[in-house]
């Protein structure tokens, strides 16, 4: 056996340090084989620069080691806050925004007691409704410029508690839903775009000039020649529904014109809404209470469609007809501009009404707007040629 020196046997090769000498060797122990730059880093490791990795997730301290600063310093920095000066609050953004920091939305949201969630209901039979999809897209968007996501609620799902969120959108709400019902009392705060036709009523309100807005397309039918415009609507459990038709009777009643409405379901079918339709063109006004041109009674000559997609779907019927009825809708869409001919409408403006609803939820929940703030939402009459003389 070979004889040993501090441990390490007389035919092992022997350098200092306990190394062996066909051990290739740089500097400090590390193996010349082995690529190392400095810091411990690898040179086949990605590096950017100061020793941050390019596949390192970048938090604040990232930043503050980068910026030179105590995490403290850089976070009050980016949120402009704390007793920083302008010069190294200037030096932490620069350094912030060449590393890409994006702050942790959760973290925040975690401090301030928050879930960093609001909730938005929509009756469940409109979510197929293109008016609806751009509602919540402008709830969506406007949402995300607070750093918030959204959970979409809809009236089949019943809950045995609250939705875990820090307030709600409820789009047009329903008369009668249990599902709104049992939303507004959890006691949140909530945001309506239009009223709710119940007992209680959100936090905030957006709501939009419907009856008024309709009395001017109404008057335009009557500069275009009709005499006796008709209605097909929903019910009233709908506040926007029934404001289109308080407004239609209203100024009915101011031009001495004979009511002509057929109501159909909130979410009737094609079917439906042609039914109503040709009830209208084949009605005959009563004696006693008919506007009369000459000796006959005067006939529908113009037809308002309320419900979303229904101007659509009477628009070949009365082709068909050749009645040369006018024919107008209370909800502007791609497919009212698309028909042929386009179809006037009122331009509800549904993705400008989601984000002035989740606005105004946000500033409820900030506190820069008070319980009980109503804010009037503008539409739009845009005039096509389905209502040309």
């Amino acid at each position: 056996m070979g004889r040993y020196h501090r441990g390490v046997r007389a035919d092992e090769p022997v350098t200092r340090r306990g190394v062996r000498a066909d051990e290739p060797v740089t500097h400090r122990g590390g193996r010349a084989d082995e690529p190392v730059t400095h810091r411990g880093v690898r040179a086949d490791e990605p590096v950017t620069h100061r020793g941050v990795r390019a596949d390192e997730p970048v938090t604040i301290l990232t930043v503050a080691r980068e910026a030179g600063v105590s995490k403290t310093t850089a976070s009050d920095a980016l949120r402009g806050s704390g007793r920083v000066s302008e010069r190294t609050r200037e030096s932490v953004v620069a350094v912030a925004e060449r590393l890409g920091y994006v702050p942790n939305g959760s973290a925040r949201h975690l401090r301030k007691a928050s879930t960093g969630t609001i909730g938005l209901h929509v009756p469940e039979v409109l979510t197929r409704s293109s008016y609806y999809m751009s509602f919540v897209f402008g709830v969506v968007e406007q949402a995300a410029r607070h750093d918030y996501d959204v959970t979409l609620i809809t009236s089949g799902q019943r809950r045995a508690r609250p939705p875990r969120v820090d307030g709600l959108v409820l789009g047009d709400p329903l008369g009668g839903d249990p599902v709104v019902e049992s939303l507004m009392a959890t006691g949140l705060p909530t945001v309506s775009c239009e009223r709710f036709p119940g007992a209680r009523q959100a936090d905030g309100v957006v709501w939009s000039e419907h009856a008024s807005m309709l009395g001017r397309l109404l008057d335009h039918l009557r500069g275009a020649g009709a005499v006796r415009p008709g209605l097909i609507v929903a019910g009233d459990e709908s506040d926007w529904a029934g404001s289109v038709h308080r407004g239609y009777l209203d100024w009915c009643g101011s031009h001495g014109v004979a009511p002509l409405v057929r109501r159909v379901s909130f979410d009737a079918t094609g079917d439906e809404i042609r039914a109503a339709a040709r009830a209208l063109l084949a009605a005959t006004p009563n004696a006693g209470d008919a506007l009369r041109t000459g000796d006959r009674a005067a006939p529908m000559d113009a037809l308002v469609c309320a419900p979303a997609g229904a101007a659509t779907e009477v628009a070949p019927l009365l082709r068909e007809a050749g009645s040369g009825v006018l024919l107008a809708s209370c909800v502007d869409s791609a497919a009212t501009r698309m028909a042929d001919p386009p179809i006037t409408a009122i331009d509800l403006r549904p993705r400008e009404a989601g984000a002035s609803c989740a606005e105004l939820l946000f500033e409820l929940l900030s506190g820069a707007a008070q319980t009980g703030t109503e804010r009037v939402h503008p539409i739009e009459l845009q005039i096509r040629a389905s209502t040309s003389i």
